[in-house]
């Protein structure tokens, strides 16, 4: 009979990787748990970090493609965090996707460039264990910015080998990293990684991008009996070219790569120190993260360029400081009913945000007003609990519940939007299993979610810009609604292929603000879709990934502007090939379609569809030395990253105009890659 574990899964794509250790692999009992538990929903799985690695990226975003249906692109500078796209949403920088790095939340609230900000540019792909993909609100542990998906991402525990890494690569990029491990006196395993990164890109004007990122690594025991403290530190600027009016690049103003401002640009920094604690035995397991971090922002960006002030431009900064404190904890108690194997599970999320905001006006990065400051105060609790019981070899099912608590105070430069708001909101789940039956399972899951709004919003009476004209305050928590049915089967070998069909509701999208580089509240929403994933080993050295997923995303509510949803993708498609072992040559490619999408409500302006091939050759010697090559839009395809359509005005022009805002896809790149690991 099945091990009763409640919504931790994997696919063969994860165990496959258990053949084959490179030397950063290590497969301690947390990963080894994922592998061999049941999944709760047909669209949960773990990818280990090797195969995430194997995929030729050129940002480390992008590496996070690695999850079936997920499109991550970017339309700025490269300290800034990815635009995701996901299950038929533009989730702008992270709206609707929760992500978490070794027990970390990612993703911002209440922030200076949008709800839910979740810059990933301080992942070291080389510490990563796995990574955990949840879609849907089904789950009971995952709580704000979940509903559309999850994703978990664990770092190593263990380092066998040492190595360091050189990059070169054209236009100006350069990479070096090293992670070194030792053990202590005591048995414990003592890591320590950084990198430092350089770029300068194919824009008319350079990125400039200089990154430092450091990870130093204390882990004593497993993952289920252990302790682990980890010290991240983060930084980072650079100049950005955003996207671009469509009409300069025709009008031959500016190049493909030309920019509209060029001193568009920013620097970010982030340092936490986190602990996990895990302690198990015959009747449950305990497990508390607790985290610390302290990040900022700050953005220079000109979307309209002339349109508000024909004299200084449009140029504006905004601001993020904050530090962030939370405590996780959970309990499982095994135990029987009707002699049937059942796990409860109880737990509590915390978190707790002390933010200084702003938003002004500059040129040039000069500074010349102050269009909003704000000192805010966010806090949450998050209490939930699910039991899960194996009924018969062939039936397994799942209940759920969560309670979430928001409550905050914003202290604004304009009186009238300062004030204290609160929230509460109830999520029941429930998943059912059936099988496996001729190596097939049936999955049927439903859930409710939410999202958080910016706080400012719920606090909010009047446009920060006049300090008079009245503003409606939205909803702190916003309710989706969602279920999924779905199968996987496994009945060839090293084939596993899963279809997911989903409907997910939202009383509320958050959708971008070209003018204002920000998120606001807008209309409900429906998006229903099918993902077919497939995952084949088909030997030891030979495998081959194929994800497809087509999502019809529509406003739910009437209104005569048009129900498609700006940005909302319909087809996304993507195959890995990945061929090598341990020594001896080994290469991969990446091939990713990213269909056209709707840019205003009535769909008359739509985006171009990209289709985009990566690839990778090298050879790994015996003596731990690798050398690797690395191409990027390997047939140098002419297209966007990203698109939006709103209005603007160029220098010269005597009034506004509507527009793409266009930023290219990067031409044809290639990096060489030394390695040695001992």
């Amino acid at each position: 009979m099945l091990p009763v574990v409640l919504a931790v899964g994997c696919s063969d794509r994860a165990a496959a990787q258990y053949v084959d250790l490179p030397a950063l692999e290590v497969v301690d009992s947390e990963a080894k748990a994922r592998a061999s538990a049941p999944a709760a929903a047909a669209s949960e799985l773990t990818i280990s970090g090797e195969e995430m690695r194997d995929i030729p990226a050129a940002r480390v975003g992008e590496m996070l493609e690695v999850v079936p249906g997920l499109v991550v692109t970017q339309h700025s500078g490269e300290g800034k965090a990815n635009q995701y796209f996901l299950r038929g949403y533009n989730l702008d920088h992270g709206t609707d996707l929760a992500i978490w790095v070794d027990g970390m939340p990612v993703n911002m609230r209440t922030h200076g460039h949008g709800q839910g900000y979740a810059d990933i540019n301080f992942l070291l792909p080389e510490l990563v264990q796995s990574l955990h993909v949840r879609k849907g609100p089904y789950y009971a542990d995952e709580g704000d910015f979940s509903s559309a998906g999850a994703v978990h991402i664990d770092y190593l525990r263990d380092v066998p080998k040492n190595m360091v890494e050189g990059t070169l690569g054209m236009f100006g990029y350069g990479r070096g990293v090293a992670v070194l491990s030792t053990k202590t006196d005591t048995g414990a395993t003592l890591i320590a990684a950084g990198e430092g990164i350089t770029y300068d890109g194919p824009w008319d004007v350079p990125d400039r991008v200089r990154k430092l990122n450091g990870v130093v690594r204390w882990v004593d025991g497993t993952a289920d009996n252990g302790f682990s403290l980890t010290g991240m530190a983060y930084r980072n600027r650079w100049t950005s070219t955003d996207q671009v009016a469509q009409r300069a690049i025709d009008q031959g103003i500016i190049s493909r790569w030309g920019s509209l401002d060029p001193t568009d640009g920013g620097e970010a920094s982030r340092y936490s120190v986190s602990g996990r604690w895990a302690r198990s035995d015959q009747q449950g397991t305990t497990r508390i993260d607790a985290f610390a971090i302290n990040s900022s922002l700050t953005l220079y960006n000109n979307f309209t360029y002339f349109l508000d002030d024909p004299v200084n431009g449009d140029q504006f900064s905004q601001t993020d400081r904050r530090t962030v404190l939370g405590v996780n904890a959970s309990h499982a108690f095994k135990s029987n009913l009707l002699d049937r194997p059942t796990v409860t599970r109880v737990g509590v999320q915390t978190r707790y945000d002390d933010i200084a905001i702003g938003l002004l006006k500059t040129a040039q990065r000069q500074y010349l007003s102050t269009t909003r400051a704000d000192s805010v105060t966010e806090g949450s609790v998050g209490l939930w609990a699910d039991h899960s019981v194996q009924w018969t070899d062939w039936l397994r099912t799942t209940v759920g519940i969560r309670r979430d608590w928001f409550s905050g105070t914003v202290d604004s430069d304009t009186p009238l939007n300062s004030g204290d708001a609160s929230d509460a909101i109830t999520s029941p789940k429930a998943g059912l299993v059936l099988g496996p039956w001729f190596r097939t399972e049936f999955f049927l899951n439903a859930g409710y979610g939410f999202h958080s709004n910016d706080i400012r919003g719920a606090t909010i009476t009047v446009d920060p810009l006049d300090k008079t004209t009245p503003v409606d305050r939205v909803p702190l928590l916003v309710r989706t609604r969602g279920a999924e049915v779905g199968m996987r089967n496994k009945s060839i070998d090293g084939l596993t292929t899963s279809v997911a069909v989903f409907v997910l509701d939202q009383d509320s999208e958050l959708l971008f603000v070209g003018d204002a580089g920000t998120t606001e509240a807008s209309r409900p929403s429906r998006r229903v879709g099918v993902e077919w994933t497939n995952d084949y080993r088909i030997n030891r050295w030979l495998s081959v990934d194929l994800d497809l997923a087509y999502t019809h995303a529509r406003f739910t509510d009437d209104d005569p502007a048009g129900a498609s949803i700006p940005g909302a993708p319909a087809w996304v498609g993507s195959l890995a090939v990945n061929l090598g072992t341990e020594t001896g040559w080994f290469g991969s490619l990446k091939a990713r379609y990213f269909g056209p999408r709707p840019l205003i409500e009535d769909d008359s302006v739509r985006s171009l569809s990209s289709f985009l091939v990566n690839a990778r050759l090298g050879y790994r010697f015996d003596n731990g030395v690798k050398v690797q090559l690395d191409a990027y839009n390997l047939f140098n395809t002419k297209t966007n990253q990203i698109e939006y359509y709103y209005e603007s005005r160029l220098a010269g022009e005597t009034e506004a105009v509507y527009d793409r805002h266009v930023h290219a896809v990067e031409p044809l790149a290639v990096r060489l890659s030394l390695a040695k690991s001992w």
